[in-house]
């Protein structure tokens, strides 16, 4: 079977991706739709789950649509949030964004090199008597952070900060592409939110991510290709391995 269109459940990409190597090497063509959104949640959805902000002295945050959704609702329940507040953030471009909302410099801030160990390594023996508050994203199950934060004995508590948003696809041909690839549980949500009788009937899916193999063995939904492997530890390359040989 030769794959001509291939249908990406993300905001195309800016600039050049892996995906342009792919494009050029085997004559496909990408389409690029966002199948959800991260929203912030409105203060009533945050008050229901009791969590008062001053009562940590240190925050962690993984994505910038945490840290938008934190500084969003301090200001909707005017929490005025202390200069002493520490900023414990995955990565280095996660803390630069800070500086939407803070005086940088003037702020005690931190950041790992994206994996869950160097958080550790930065909170290290100085910062362990904090007490942290883990922003998360509603449906997001128990990320490697916060098992990390168990087993380190750490006082934390998650917190819930933004929301996947199902967009409206209804104007996309599904069975118009060869190949349609989805992330995020949140992606199968959207699908079958607008098309509620959807039928796969032959649509061949790529799934990326242990989440959501889940989520669409649970939807009944076959998988042609499951990345992340050894051999295929990107979409990207997964797609080329495939092609490759079809």
């Amino acid at each position: 079977m030769s794959v001509k269109k291939i249908l990406i459940s993300q905001q195309q990409p800016k600039t050049a991706s892996p995906y342009t190597a792919v494009a050029e090497k085997f004559g496909a063509e990408f389409d690029f739709r966002q199948f959800f959104k991260m929203e912030p949640l409105t203060s009533r959805e945050f008050r229901a789950q009791r969590i008062n902000i001053l009562d940590y002295t240190a925050i962690v945050f993984s994505a910038r649509t945490t840290i938008d959704a934190f500084f969003q609702l301090c200001e909707e329940l005017r929490v005025k949030v202390p200069e002493t507040m520490k900023y414990f953030c995955t990565t280095e471009a996660v803390a630069n964004y800070l500086q939407k909302h803070i005086v940088y410099r003037k702020r005690k801030i931190f950041f790992g090199d994206g994996t869950p160990d160097s958080i550790i390594g930065l909170i290290g023996t100085k910062h362990k008597g904090e007490n942290f508050l883990i922003a998360t994203a509603e449906s997001s199950s128990k990320d490697a952070v916060t098992k990390i934060f168990e087993t380190q004995k750490f006082a934390y508590t998650t917190a819930v900060f933004v929301k996947p948003v199902a967009q409206d696809i209804k104007d996309i041909d599904l069975h118009g592409y060869d190949l349609v690839v989805l992330f995020n549980p949140a992606d199968v949500k959207s699908l079958y939110e607008n098309y509620p009788d959807f039928q796969q009937d032959g649509l061949k899916f790529v799934s990326y991510g242990r989440s959501i193999v889940k989520a669409m063995e649970d939807a009944g939904l076959a998988i042609e290709i499951s990345a992340p492997t050894p051999e295929m530890p990107s979409v990207a390359k997964a797609l080329e391995v495939y092609l490759s040989k079809n």
